[in-house]
């Protein structure tokens, strides 16, 4: 049985009107969740209403900020939480993504590892893989970027969809800015020593398409992965008998 109350889940938003509320009921169902913070960076919607009505607690960022900064928000605010209640910040952190609606309840695989002490990040890879817009060039490179700076290439680099020990997030601050966050926190975290894996989900979240707004976003991502590998100078192979951990070569649980 799962510890009550060892988790915390933090959803970053913008514009997630549609689905927010769907995937807030949905995130606190997962035993040991029992904290949902929903970001609300900048929306224009309503989303912050809808996830408020939905049970989560809202924080909002005025103007969008970025998903690095969005998730800084939301562990700060579990946080504060803990504090509130007078318990100590022990709890795990699980990102999800606003557009999960009702699968995010099948997210609760990600926290077994890290409850178990056998990985201090746990990745998804999702089971059932949605077509999307784009042409994999960001996700290829921030594949290729992750394994010459660690040695070891996750299945889904880009995904947003993570477990992690309070003290793996502290490790991995600060995040690389904005698209950068999730491919800068993996090399960091990895190259700490830290333990890795990736774990198959039944999570599916809206597919992106090839019109104008869809594009610029990958561009903005191309860009952001490009600046969070180059900071790591992840374009060169790690140095011989480097410290990448047995979890991280194990690949897919």
């Amino acid at each position: 049985m799962s510890p009550r109350g060892d988790l915390a889940v933090v959803i970053p938003a913008r514009n997630e009107s549609d689905r927010i509320g769907a995937t807030v009921e949905a995130a606190a169902r997962i035993p040991g969740a029992d904290v949902v913070v929903v970001v609300d960076d900048g929306s224009a919607d309503g989303t912050a209403a809808i996830a408020a009505a939905a049970g989560a607690v809202v924080v909002r960022h005025g103007l969008a900020r970025g998903k690095a900064a969005a998730l800084e928000t939301g562990a700060e605010a579990v946080r504060l939480i803990e504090a509130e209640r007078g318990s100590p910040p022990a709890r795990h952190l699980l990102f999800l993504d606003a557009d999960l609606a009702a699968t995010a309840a099948n997210a609760a695989p990600l926290a077994e590892p890290v409850r178990a002490g056998r990985a201090d990040m746990v990745i998804a890879v999702f089971r059932d893989r949605v077509r999307l817009g784009g042409h994999g060039l960001v996700t290829g490179l921030a594949g290729a970027g992750i394994q010459r700076a660690t040695g070891w290439r996750p299945a889904e680099p880009l995904n947003g969809q993570r477990c992690l020990t309070r003290a793996a997030f502290e490790a991995a601050r600060p995040l690389a800015p904005g698209w950068g966050a999730e491919v800068g926190m993996t090399i960091d975290l990895i190259r700490k020593g830290m333990r890795v894996e990736e774990v198959v989900v039944a999570l599916a979240h809206r597919a992106t398409g090839r019109e104008l707004a869809a594009q610029a976003h990958r561009a903005r991502q191309l860009a952001d992965v490009a600046r969070a590998l180059a900071a790591r100078q992840a374009w060169h192979a790690p140095p011989a008998g480097g410290t990448l951990p047995a979890s991280g070569r194990a690949g897919i649980a």
